[in-house]
């Protein structure tokens, strides 16, 4: 699907970029109207190309382009907010959003929800809101999105559950390294406050997610884990 022909002044982020030619580049954009878009910057890369320092990722941005949103030329791109900046030490958690929507969200469908939250999570991991708490949010709306949100009706705050993705949950008749019903529901309220919750919500997270992937790696989670292995030896 070639998506709109032209667009102007579209909120957007730059989701990732790579190289084209000798001048250009191939930019992958997530818009509010049109989902996720992939547009040549011809001449981005010149050195007094005023996409130089506009074309950055977490920056919100308003694009304009002609030729469809598979392959069309990117004709004008502006910065709309640069006080907002993710801190050094979350830019891993930042590029972990990235990947997950350039891999599960579907090229040019129009997905406002997705666009919301992502620009509510790049925000708050610019600000002082718990990372944690942020990507599980992320998570959650991107499942939602693809159809593979838990349902969580009808859980007993008092059982234990094993969830299995495309399924749903089923109750453990003993005792078992499970999901604490209290957190499911603390879950599905959006009470993420507790570490128990907030572990849970991981955990579920995770497992629906690696189904939706279907054997695909993250390599920014395969990064962030190498890191974490290495402050522990260190």
């Amino acid at each position: 699907m070639s998506g709109a022909r032209r667009a102007a002044l579209q909120p957007a982020f730059l989701l990732h970029h790579s190289d084209y030619s000798d001048s250009s580049r191939i930019c992958r954009f997530l818009t509010r109207d049109h989902g996720r878009v992939s547009l040549f910057a011809r001449g981005a890369r010149r050195p007094g190309s005023g996409l130089r320092g506009v074309l950055r990722p977490f920056t919100p941005l308003l694009v304009s382009w002609s030729g469809g949103t598979d392959g069309g030329t990117l004709t004008a791109a502006e910065a709309t907010d640069l006080r907002s900046v993710i801190p050094p030490q979350r830019l891993l958690s930042g590029f972990y959003l990235n990947e997950l929507v350039l891999k599960l969200l579907p090229e040019a469908e129009p997905s406002e929800g997705i666009f919301g939250a992502y620009l509510l999570a790049v925000s708050g991991l610019a600000e002082s809101a718990g990372e944690e708490v942020v990507l599980r949010r992320f998570e959650f709306a991107l499942l939602g999105e693809l159809g593979y949100a838990p349902d969580f009706t009808g859980l007993d705050p008092d059982g234990v559950y094993d969830y299995r993705p495309g399924l749903g949950f089923r109750r453990q008749s003993g005792a078992g390294a499970g999901l604490c019903g209290a957190d499911l529901v603390a879950i599905a309220a959006d009470r993420l406050e507790s570490p128990s919750a907030l572990r849970a919500a991981k955990r579920l997270a995770r497992e629906a997610l690696e189904h939706c992937l279907d054997g695909r790696g993250l390599r920014s989670r395969e990064v962030l884990l190498e890191l974490r292995k290495l402050e522990r030896d260190a």
